[in-house]
């Protein structure tokens, strides 16, 4: 339906209940982790779809519906005009409204900064290992427990011993989660006010101890059954911090915020006929 000046609609973003039904996914997903895995496996088909279906809204193009305006009904209204100034608030800036970032470091940069915290977090874990159990291999091995059923019942003896899978187990679980979150954190940091990246390196790995604490059990039981929380705590503290200085040291790049979500998308969508506002 054409939304032109001769119309007494106008055309505003269609309802959809998506949104709810992704939140009731995400809350699903998050129920399971203290009652049972299926909750959480029924949580995260019903995110999918929902993420999927809200996505279908908007690309190509949003849903749109036309809403019937009548101006006879606005005809005896008396507006009063208001000489205060209004304040605008810049992009950025200190305020009551979310901090949208400018400004954000590359993608790859997280990489970088994932590396980074990884060999921090291992010196850490290897310390450890040193002075409680008087070998580095220990806390490699248990890492590697989670996937290899040789080391998820070995006694301690066992653990402290070099393994060459333990080692390929444990730098491939190691190597790859510093990775991912270590992009997480190139793109979650632009998000902070000036000067609290610092204070996101003790915050996020406090937080992320807690997660761990709450799943441990199931992932790896050995680990659990075996960790000293206080060393890992502090290797966790060793990579936020370190990843985040990696990463706030690297220039930023400029976003496209002001370009259509069809452009940022690199999406070829067609073209409607230009829709003139109230």
């Amino acid at each position: 339906m054409a939304n032109d000046k001769t119309s007494n609609s106008i055309l505003v973003p269609a309802p959809t209940a998506w949104p709810f039904i992704l939140a009731l996914g995400l809350t699903l997903i998050l129920a399971g982790l203290v009652t049972h895995a299926v909750v959480s496996i029924v949580g995260a088909a019903v995110l999918l779809r929902a993420a999927a279906g809200w996505w279908l809204d908007v690309l190509p193009e949003q849903k749109e519906e036309a809403v019937a305006v009548s101006l006879a009904d606005l005809s005896g209204i008396q507006v009063t005009v208001s000489s205060s100034p209004v304040e605008r608030i810049a992009v950025g800036g200190v305020g009551p409204r979310v901090r949208i970032p400018i400004e954000v470091h590359p993608y790859w940069t997280g990489l970088y900064g994932g590396f980074a915290g990884a060999v921090a977090m291992a010196a850490v874990a290897m310390l450890f290992g040193l002075i409680a159990q008087g070998s580095i291999w220990y806390p490699i091995n248990l890492l590697a427990a989670g996937i290899l059923s040789s080391l998820s019942q070995a006694p301690v003896e066992q653990l402290r011993q070099f393994s060459e899978a333990g080692l390929i187990a444990g730098l491939f679980i190691h190597g790859v989660t510093s990775l991912l979150v270590g992009v997480l954190y190139a793109i979650s940091l632009p998000m902070f006010p000036r000067g609290a990246g610092w204070r996101s390196g003790l915050i996020t790995p406090l937080l992320w101890s807690g997660l761990v604490a709450a799943t441990l059990s199931w992932i790896n039981p050995t680990l659990d059954a075996r960790i000293d929380w206080g060393w890992f705590v502090g290797s966790q503290i060793a990579f936020g911090l370190t990843a985040g200085w990696v990463i706030a040291r690297t220039a930023k790049i400029k976003t496209l915020q002001t370009l259509p979500l069809t452009d940022r998308a690199g999406i070829e969508a067609p073209r409607s006929e230009e829709k003139p506002g109230l």
